[in-house]
């Protein structure tokens, strides 16, 4: 019999889409977008949607807790786990959660395997909830000469209680570096672009994009452009999705960040940002999820250049104590894995370590699952 990872990644397959009681039964290395366009195909919709979408897993989405470009409306992957069967160290099948809405038997051992990042078992089935697809949906571009009126928009957008299902910013250096790499028309004279979508019944629609836009010009939108057809809306969505390939083409190293912050506190967080970068005289791409406040500063650099890459470490650390300082989070949807772990007490306390060690070592007392991920060796 085969072992370790050849059989995981065997564990490729979506059992069951049940259309009556809307949920799904997949496993784990089954494709997002494959598993989200099955879905669409039985009328349904499954709406967590990484930037990654195209590569990411579902057993990783579950893993990492990911979130996605639709995150602000309809929340991240715990928000759609109904149960998940895993492994323990043992090869003992754990069985957690139900098919059904409710299900409180037992300890909520479903909810454990969320963000776990593989250091508490490993998947074989996860029973995903599903929802019925929005009736419309209208995508628009909001072009900005300046980058705090578009953060300052986002926070006015949510203010007003409008909760788009997406809402996106691209800083000029991202949107330069995406348009060269897609030819997808952005405007690259722009120093902020907002990439927003509300959708829900038709009336609600037309209605609340009408709001956006007027909140987009009063706060200082040079142009609101409105998706004509699908073909325009994809190709809008397209271009955000190519974010992180095209900031990845213009250096050797990408270190892409995670900070996530209350979204009223998204313009100090950009500004923030910006300060750092010209401070350690980097390359820095901002893009994220705005309307959730969850930024992915993306720095290009060389780390083979070891003064260059000294100065990197000094900006990720003063942005995510910035972060911190703004009630935010080391991370909205990446996870702390290895890289980020030296700075989780920050966020949380000594107790709460001691806490998650002695969780692991009752549940993995050889540390064989992930050894040394999120809370250390």
């Amino acid at each position: 019999m085969q072992t370790g990872k050849p059989v995981i990644n065997a564990l490729n397959k979506i059992i069951e889409i049940n259309t009556q009681d809307l949920y799904a039964v997949v496993q784990p290395r089954v494709v997002t977008a494959k598993f989200a366009a099955e879905v669409a195909k039985q009328g349904l919709f499954y709406p967590p949607d990484p930037g990654s979408m195209a590569v990411s897993t579902i057993g990783g989405n579950v893993a990492e807790n990911a979130g996605g470009l639709r995150g602000l409306k309809y929340g991240v992957t715990k928000d759609y786990v109904m149960g998940v069967d895993f492994f323990d160290v043992t090869g003992g099948l754990v069985k957690s959660g139900s098919r059904t809405v409710k299900c409180v038997t037992g300890l909520n051992l479903s909810g454990l395997q969320v963000a776990s990042e593989g250091t508490l078992g490993v998947f074989n089935e996860i029973v995903l909830k599903l929802v019925p697809p929005p009736a419309a949906n209208k995508a628009m571009m909001a072009v900005f000469d300046d980058i705090d009126k578009a953060s300052e928009t986002v926070a006015a957008i949510i203010a007003a209680h409008i909760v788009p299902c997406t809402l996106e910013i691209l800083d000029n250096s991202t949107i330069k570096y995406v348009e060269d790499f897609t030819k997808a028309g952005l405007p690259t004279e722009a120093q902020a672009i907002l990439l927003i979508e509300v959708d829900g019944h038709a009336g609600q629609v037309a209605k609340e994009a009408e709001k956006v836009v007027a909140i987009c010009k009063k706060v200082g939108a040079v142009t609101v452009q409105a998706a004509k057809d699908e073909a325009q809306r994809n190709k809008l969505w397209e271009a955000r999705r190519a974010a992180l390939p095209a900031l990845a083409r213009a250096r050797p190293t990408t270190v892409l960040e995670d900070a996530t912050v209350p979204r009223s506190q998204i313009p100090a967080m950009i500004r923030a940002i910006n300060d750092i970068a010209k401070k350690h005289q980097l390359d820095v791409g901002t893009f994220g999820h705005a309307g959730d406040g969850n930024l992915h500063p993306t720095i290009l650099c060389d780390k083979r250049d070891t003064k260059e890459f000294e100065r990197v470490e000094q900006a990720v650390d003063e942005i995510f104590d910035v972060a911190l300082s703004l009630k935010g989070t080391l991370s909205g949807e990446h996870g702390i894995g290895l890289a980020k772990s030296k700075w989780l007490e920050k966020e949380t306390s000594p107790a709460t370590l001691a806490y998650a060690r002695a969780l692991k070592a009752a549940v993995d007392p050889k540390g064989i699952l992930n050894p040394g991920k999120i809370i250390g060796g």
